[in-house]
């Protein structure tokens, strides 16, 4: 399964656009080679870098199988159009929120979960509980990995 997106490449630097020095929108993603048997789609994006653990910037989980992409600028809705469901972040909100580090470079993983199964959680789920529902019907993995300074 592989994860890109168009306006950034594998360890490359995202837009401010999509960051809190822009419009803090989320980016265009599209994933590719599903495996045979998904169910549904997760995604997961954090960042390992950040002071005390590793903060949580989207989750978003029961995308159907057939979806293969997300668009650019996705509403901070509990259903999507597509009808997956989003998570709360460690902003304490609902959606995306983009990368805002209080220093240096960090790196975003945008991590994309083909599972066997629907989670059927509530709307509103932590990256935790996500993990937690899924641990055993995770078909495949792709990862995808954006880096982010400050424009101060």
């Amino acid at each position: 399964m592989k994860l890109e997106s168009s306006v950034f490449d594998n360890n490359g630097l995202i837009p401010a656009k999509y960051t809190c020095d822009g419009a803090d929108i989320s980016p265009p993603l599209i994933w590719h080679e599903v495996p045979t048997g998904t169910q549904s789609i997760v995604l997961i994006v954090d960042d390992p870098d950040a002071p005390g653990r590793t903060f949580v910037h989207w989750v978003v989980y029961d995308i159907p199988a057939t979806v293969s992409q997300l668009p650019e600028r996705i509403p901070s809705v509990k259903t999507l159009p597509n009808g997956g469901v989003q998570g709360t972040n460690d902003f304490g909100k609902l959606g995306y929120g983009g990368p805002c580090p209080p220093s240096g470079t960090h790196r975003y993983f945008f991590k994309l979960y083909a599972l066997d199964q629907k989670l059927a959680l509530a709307a509103g789920a932590t990256k935790n509980q996500i993990l937690a529902a899924m641990e055993s019907y995770v078909l495949a993995k792709a990862d995808l990995i954006g880096l982010y300074k400050r424009q101060r």
